[in-house]
């Protein structure tokens, strides 16, 4: 099913490509999601053959016209008109991706024991761009359970320096 929402979001993105507004198009696409995040019900609406397609997309115009680019406000009517608005989210995400892609930048989720010091934040995201050469955006976490160290995903790859890690890595030598 991903091979559909990366398709309709590839079509976004030539489109956003073109008007070279890519990262507008990212906000928009962000916001749209958060909105669709915290109104649920908003997706199911716009996605019920009970109601009359004229009614939902009116609905989206009252909603987003004018307040985003049209070709967004655009896209959310054809995957309305097309009963594929329960795949809104994941196209989003696809769209997301190309646009990091696109501008040389990687999303990294940075797992540490503890709080980092502003220090360490930089040090560990200078450390992932010359690893990726790419600009990073990292996102921190604490994750007490890893008892010190840090596990870090990027690119789909993760990295496991955790103490945690290591003594799973100890158990498992031990029971072989």
């Amino acid at each position: 099913m991903i091979q559909t929402e990366r398709e309709y979001a590839e079509a976004l993105f030539t489109l956003a490509d073109e008007e070279n507004a890519v990262e507008e198009y990212l906000d928009s696409l962000v916001t749209l999601k958060q909105l669709f995040d915290e109104n649920p019900d908003y997706i199911e609406f716009l996605n019920s053959p009970a109601i009359p397609l004229g009614e939902r997309t009116a609905s989206i115009d009252e909603a987003f016209d004018g307040k985003m680019p049209q070709y967004v406000v655009s896209f959310i009517k054809v995957l309305c008109e097309n009963g594929k608005m329960r795949t809104v989210l994941l196209c989003i995400d696809e769209f997301d991706i190309l646009a990091r892609a696109f501008s040389n930048r990687a999303s990294a989720t940075v797992y540490s024991a503890v709080e980092l010091s502003d220090e360490q934040k930089d040090a560990v995201c200078k450390k992932l761009e010359t690893l990726t050469n790419k600009r990073i955006d990292p996102i921190y976490i604490i994750d007490e359970s890893l008892i010190g160290g840090m596990k870090i995903e990027v690119d789909g790859k993760t990295f496991d320096g955790s103490i945690k890690h290591r003594l799973g890595e100890i158990k498992d030598v031990m029971n072989s």
